[in-house]
């Protein structure tokens, strides 16, 4: 065969002969094509620009600017990083260095932690690697030709990695001037298609993420396709790190962490536990509106509960580890659901009895690895708006459902505009191992799912391998006011679980039949929700949420007695409020309110008190206007009870 038929997107044909490169391709339909395109696909797999075609193939260009062109960038640019760091420090071993949403990293073995000044040596160096433009050029090895190149240079953590891959996996690496890097690819054909990169930040991890491991040192950085898509996402990190749930926590004095205490066990102080009880006191009100019934269970239990529901087969890695108590094992439980269960066995269950939902605020423990363990975001001690609803097929459709609809209530409250509901589905491969094995089953929940959220109307992607042991599960991705992305909440279908604790209702007939069960968790821990509305907020909570709601702030000693008064009537009517009674200067106290993020700060002066009036500031607003308090109170107490996000004009 001396020609090959090259397929477009549009379906239009080309004949090239054989052994054409992909950018030969790209420069025949255009040079502009050719000049933004930094891979190809070639039957739908991603492949190098410069890549032969030998055979008829479908082809779709990788422009620069897209979202595999991006990864594809961020993963060249790691590259450029690791071979900066091999020319400055030549002693240092290289591990592994991924793209992820929007950066890179690279894990180092080095004898001196990384400095700052570190970084602006790496980062200069890579940009003198990068006017050089360089050829990035593919090598292909076998296993045993890829272990001897790699333990020739003296690179341990690669020939590792290596060992780790079949004997028959074809091998691959790239080369650009001196410097060999393991990995699968594409990358850009030359390092000067490198142009708009910056290095973040360094800390310490460890190899393959096990503490038992070498600690190792990661450089963070990111690389956009041009100067003002780096200059926007590089605002956006600094405005995350101005919301950082772990800074303004311990500014706002809502939690903290304490080494006697242990890693990813907060303390909650008394303004964060108001953000707790407020989330609670939400939540309990929608369950009951929604005809839920409120359950509570131990804190541990015997470790056959978690033999019987398939805990310790699947999840245990997760779970600390067993007691022994008068020889039995014990485990502090990890979630709520083989305890519902229970107490769903407790009494026989007619259908009339269903739905069952059944919801529980309690507290749950996983074990999570130290090096994974972030703020709020991934502790060992979670509290959890957890609940199980126990329904018929009938029902099934109508409970699943609603849930979606609970969560998008939530989001409405919480100003969440931007959020994704991702379907798992299990794999095939994974039967028997990672999910029960019951192929017909998943297959009939998965479109039972399916068919609930297109009915629903609720716009949903699927992935496939990433759902629950025990059944189909829809997560819930969401994005902060800045765009930074959160998994929070979770609705689970479990398949396999109420069979093995012989669940059953009486159906109209007098047949036994196991109820379907689903698990959900709207508000996710609640450790890992607030993390997020800090950081969605920046700590501005709005009124109903906010632990301090009004400040007192009087003007004078003459006055501070009429403002211990009004601070007494607003508690009076449940409304959070402070008194600043200090002798500072009122603009002094006015912006001590306004540092701890308060919404409504009240002056009292001489006028006010001879008016029996308020004058009222809203944060950050220079406008003031006289009240009566009677006026004012109506209206916080009204902003509270619709839990509106902002203040009505007062």
């Amino acid at each position: 065969m001396d020609s090959v038929t090259i397929t477009l997107p549009d379906h239009s044909t080309k004949i090239f002969s054989v052994g054409v490169s992909s950018l030969e391709i790209a420069n025949e339909i255009g040079s502009r094509l050719a000049q933004e395109s930094i891979a190809v696909k070639v039957n739908s797999e991603l492949q190098d620009i410069t890549s032969i075609i030998t055979e008829d193939s479908m082809i779709e260009f990788v422009t620069i600017d897209s979202g595999d062109g991006h990864e594809i960038l961020l993963h060249s640019t790691a590259h450029l990083m690791a071979q900066a760091v091999k020319e400055l420090f030549p002693k240092t071993k290289v591990t592994i260095g991924p793209a992820i949403e929007n950066r890179f990293y690279y894990d180092f073995d080095v004898e001196v932690p990384f400095t700052e000044k570190d970084l602006e040596m790496i980062e200069d160096k890579m940009r003198k690697l990068a006017s050089q433009k360089q050829e990035v050029t593919r090598l292909e090895f076998t296993k045993n030709e890829a272990i001897q190149m790699f333990t020739k240079m003296d690179e341990p953590y690669k020939v590792d990695i290596i060992n780790q891959i079949d004997s028959n996996d074809k091998i691959s690496a790239y080369c650009q001037d001196s410097f060999i890097d393991l990995c699968r690819g594409p990358h850009v054909s030359n390092t000067g298609m490198i142009k708009h990169f910056k290095l973040l930040e360094s800390s310490s991890s460890y190899w393959r993420g096990d503490e038992k491991n070498k600690v190792l040192q990661r450089i963070y950085g990111t690389a956009f396709h041009s100067k003002k898509k780096l200059k926007s996402y590089l605002h956006m990190q600094e405005e995350a790190k101005k919301r950082d749930h772990r800074k303004l926590g311990k500014e706002l004095n809502l939690f903290t962490f304490d080494d006697e205490v242990g890693p990813g066990l907060p303390l909650w102080l008394p303004k964060g536990t108001i953000l707790l009880e407020e989330l609670e006191k939400l939540a309990k009100e929608t369950e009951w509106k929604a005809g839920y019934v409120r359950v509570r269970s131990p804190h541990l239990t015997k470790g056959v509960l978690y033999e019987r529901s398939g805990h310790l087969e699947h999840y245990k890695a997760s779970m600390f580890p067993a007691m022994e108590i008068d020889g039995i094992e014990y485990y502090v439980k990890p979630m709520n659901c083989p305890h519902h269960h229970k107490i769903y066995a407790s009494s026989p269950k007619s259908y009339r009895d269903l739905p069952l939902r059944m919801a529980e605020y309690g507290t749950c423990y996983r074990y999570e690895k130290s090096g994974q363990l972030f703020g709020l975001m991934r502790v060992r001690s979670m509290q959890m708006n957890d609940a199980h609803i126990y329904c018929t097929e009938e029902q099934f459709q109508e409970e699943f459902l609603a849930v979606c609809n609970l969560y998008l209530a939530y989001f409405d409250i919480f100003g969440i505009e931007k959020y994704q509901m991702r379907l798992s589905i299990h794999d095939a491969d994974g039967l028997g191992k990672k999910y029960v094995n019951n192929p017909d089953l998943w297959k009939r929940t998965e479109e039972a799912v399916r068919n609930a959220l297109k009915i629903g109307n609720i716009d949903f992607i699927e992935i496939k391998g990433e759902a629950a042991f025990y059944g189909p599960k829809v997560d819930v991705q969401v994005w902060s006011a800045i765009g930074k992305e959160f998994t929070l909440a979770t609705n689970q279908v479990d398949i396999a679980i109420p069979k093995r604790f012989d669940l059953t209702y009486t159906s109209p007939n007098g047949e036994e039949i196991t109820p379907i069960c689903i698990h959900r968790a709207p508000l996710s821990t609640h450790e890992r929700f607030i993390g997020f509305l800090i950081e969605h907020f920046g700590g501005n909570f709005p009124l109903w949420l906010a632990p301090i709601q009004v400040s007192v702030l009087s003007i004078s000693q003459k006055t501070e007695k009429y403002a211990s008064e009004i601070y007494k009537q607003l508690k009076k009517i449940g409304i959070r409020a402070e008194l600043n009674n200090k002798p500072d200067k009122i603009g002094a106290k006015i912006r001590e309110a306004e540092l701890l993020k308060i919404n409504v700060m009240l002056i009292i002066g001489p006028k006010e008190s001879k008016n029996n009036t308020v004058t009222v500031r809203k944060r950050f607003e220079k406008e003031q206007k006289e009240i009566r308090l009677s006026m004012l109170s109506e209206v916080l107490t009204n902003e509270i009870i619709q839990r509106r996000r902002s203040i009505s004009q007062i």
